[in-house]
């Protein structure tokens, strides 16, 4: 956004990074900002209130902001952006957009000419790679994985067909399911980051392959990073199934679209089919 596209009258969106865990990690210039404005909208108010009593300051006005009222609170918080109120954006923790709600809020604050600004700060994903002692870039951070084995599989095959690194989030109550698929499907080298920053922080380093419930303890949320396959070239096959499935999928059911791209990819229906309904579970269908 050039600054003639700016309302000079309207107020700011803040995108405020705040910790992961350990409250220490708050910067400075992230806290001037909490205390500056007049709104701060968080994925949770409650743990953000923790966090608020951590710099002893009673914001003006805390409001959620999360994925099931996102639509309404948009409209709201760009209406007190438009009268002028800067507005601070936080997520349960971390940097706000990574892997969590905001988008919205900010795709209609550029369009109504409203300055948005970053407060760069703690962030999972960057907090794992820096402690990875194995190659890790280029990587794709895929977020969570699909909580069903099915689509879970499918969707790990298919990154794993690339030589990129992966990093995603896991909870704990399918850490065990995650190992079992990752140990069966690779055997790259792979980090288990377990609580970072907090009190029971744990690094878990090993051979994908080698991996089994036993290997971390199942509690806390994890960030896995799965090292980069340096001497592997990509499988472009596998994409170019998805590709003929996704144009497939726009005129036919899955099991239509499964059977002609079986035909069309050379492949077994059953596993068009299964990629057929991830890819429609990624469309959101």
């Amino acid at each position: 956004m050039s600054e003639s596209e700016i309302d000079t009258s309207a107020g700011t969106l803040y995108m405020v990074a705040t910790p992961i865990g350990n409250l220490g990690d708050l910067s400075r210039r992230a806290e001037d900002i909490l205390k500056s404005v007049q709104i701060i909208a968080a994925e949770d108010t409650r743990r953000s209130a923790l966090l608020l009593d951590h710099i002893a300051h009673r914001a003006p006005e805390l409001v959620s902001y999360h994925e099931h009222n996102r639509v309404e609170r948009t409209q709201r918080l760009l209406t007190r952006l438009l009268e002028g109120d800067d507005v601070a954006l936080v997520s349960d923790a971390g940097t706000p957009l990574i892997n969590d709600p905001g988008a919205d809020l900010v795709a209609a604050a550029f369009d109504a000419g409203i300055y948005v600004v970053p407060v760069p700060g703690p962030s999972a994903v960057t907090a794992a790679l820096s402690v990875c002692p194995f190659p890790s870039f280029p990587f794709r951070f895929v977020g969570f994985l699909p909580p069903k084995s099915r689509q879970r599989r499918e969707v790990l095959r298919t990154y794993l067909a690339d030589t990129d690194a992966l990093i995603f989030f896991e909870a704990p109550h399918r850490i065990a399911a995650t190992i079992k698929d990752l140990a069966e499907l690779t055997t790259r080298k792979v980090m288990l980051g377990r609580e970072l920053t907090k009190r029971f922080e744990t690094l878990t380093v090993m051979d994908a392959d080698k991996l089994s419930s036993d290997s971390v303890e199942a509690r806390g949320e994890f960030v896995i990073v799965v090292g980069c396959d340096l001497d592997a070239k990509p499988d472009v096959t596998r994409y170019e199934d998805r590709k003929v499935l996704g144009v497939l999928l726009e005129h036919l059911s899955p099991a239509h679209a499964a059977k002609c791209g079986a035909v069309i990819c050379d492949r077994k229906r059953g596993d068009m089919y299964e990629m057929a309904l991830q890819i429609n579970a990624d469309r959101g269908k």
